[in-house]
């Protein structure tokens, strides 16, 4: 990825408990801490050491504001817990700021006592890009693959995220692997007879009852989903088999502009964005693989979702691409796009100097020489240029009275003899000066 990740250090602080053999099997010794704002993961780590000779076995747990998080008495003595995955034994969640403990048992305590040493490291969030699908399906709805088989294949592609987006069900949401090596967005796609949207980030949009007899049922269904705090997509809006014919005027969140493999579909659903854009509307554009089954074509991660996110987790994902922080690759290792104008990126707006003018910079990674760079705005293509080389692309341009930027790369792929859409940008607004 050409695009550095903000990688916080992570902030280490040791702690020391001595436990007096009177405390032995009578005392869940507490040990309180801190626990950081804005902390993505907690990894705990104890030691001890014996005064005066004798054996010790201290069990370990981790109690939260609310509730004891885990408990693994002497089996562990090094648990991770994270808002997505934790050591087995703990729960996952999010890691809310103020007093924690963590829980000690004295099971065996020789006669001199002996001394804890707890090494808390903390992992801040830190804003990063992360890639993944946002349109999928399983055995659990008319899919072929189980979910175990969905988290290899994105794990081997080096992806970070996946939603689970079965027809009108929500069974997979209750079933994801708890490996952490995928965080796994929950979903449901609405599947109706007028059009198909994605509910992302709750298990359970529709509160049980998916069923749609007509607008006013729909119109329900976008609303129930996004009051429970779901983020819709309109999937594949011009798709020749399932459009999206209920209107536009309903609420929503982001549009499914890349949908599998890219077709004509697609290129309609990008026209309609950008008359959405250019009539002054701020909204984001997102894709999907629709994997269903093993296919020459149609296969996982194929779009890539790239998302600069606060944290590897379903809400730091969601917010970001909440902002419109998103580009999309064909392939996990297609294009990456780098795009700023001052210090905006994807999604943010920018106000341009008193003349109203902006330099805007590009970066691409992964370019093919003779891959098109297309520079659009609310006027339409305004440049094009060819990738001389394999590589990196840099391009550096003076931007004035625009209302937003945004970044096409086209390639030749010899496997169909076309010219295709290999990536995309969100836009980069212009505000007035």
């Amino acid at each position: 990825m050409n695009i550095p990740a903000a990688h916080e250090p992570a902030n280490v602080v040791t702690l020391e408990r001595r436990i007096d053999k009177s405390e032995e099997r009578e005392y869940y010794v507490e040990v309180p801490f801190e626990m950081p704002a804005n902390t993505e993961r907690l990894q705990i780590e104890i030691d001890v050491r014996t005064l005066g000779g004798g054996r010790a076995v201290i069990d370990l747990g981790l109690m939260g504001p609310d509730r004891i998080r885990g408990w693994s008495g002497g089996a562990r003595t090094q648990v991770t817990i994270g808002p997505e995955w934790a050591t087995p034994g703990y729960l996952p969640g999010e890691l809310t700021p103020g007093r924690w403990c963590v829980l000690l048992g004295a099971y065996r305590v020789p006669d001199d006592g002996c001394v804890v040493r707890i090494h808390l490291r903390f992992q801040p969030e830190a804003g990063r890009w992360l890639k993944g699908d946002l349109h999928s399906h399983s055995e659990h709805s008319d899919g072929t693959y189980t979910l175990e088989e969905a988290a290899a294949i994105m794990e081997a592609l080096g992806c970070d995220f996946l939603a689970t987006t079965d027809h009108n069900t929500v069974s997979q949401n209750y079933a994801h692997p708890k490996t952490g090596g995928i965080v796994f967005i929950p979903g449901m796609e609405l599947t109706t007879n007028y059009g198909h949207a994605n509910f992302l980030g709750v298990p359970d949009p529709l509160l049980g009852d998916f069923r749609t007899f007509g607008a006013s049922d729909l119109r329900k269904h976008m609303q129930t989903a996004r009051s429970a705090g779901a983020f819709a997509v309109i999937n594949h809006p011009h798709c020749d088999m399932c459009p999206w014919e209920w209107g536009f005027d309903v609420t929503y969140d982001a549009v499914e502009v890349w949908n599998g493999p890219w077709t004509e579909r697609n290129d309609r659903a990008l026209q309609w964005w950008q008359e959405q854009l250019a009539a002054g509307r701020k909204l984001v554009a997102v894709g999907g693989s629709d994997v269903h089954k093993p296919h020459p074509y149609v296969r996982h991660a194929m779009p890539t979702t790239w998302v600069f996110a606060s944290a590897r987790s379903v809400k730091g994902i969601l917010e970001g691409i909440a902002k419109g922080r998103v580009f999309l690759s064909f392939s996990p290792d297609g294009p990456t796009i780098d795009h700023r104008i001052g210090g905006a990126m994807a999604g943010d707006s920018f106000v341009p100097g008193p003349d109203g003018s902006a330099v805007s910079e590009l970066r691409l990674s992964r370019v093919l020489a003779g891959d098109r760079i297309r520079i659009v705005t609310d006027r339409g293509v305004e440049e094009e240029r060819l990738a001389q080389e394999d590589g990196e692309f840099v391009h550096r341009w003076e931007i004035r009275d625009r209302k937003f930027c945004r970044i096409e790369v086209w390639r030749r792929f010899a496997e169909v003899d076309r010219e295709l859409m290999a990536a995309m940008s969100n836009p980069i607004y212009l505000e007035p000066a």
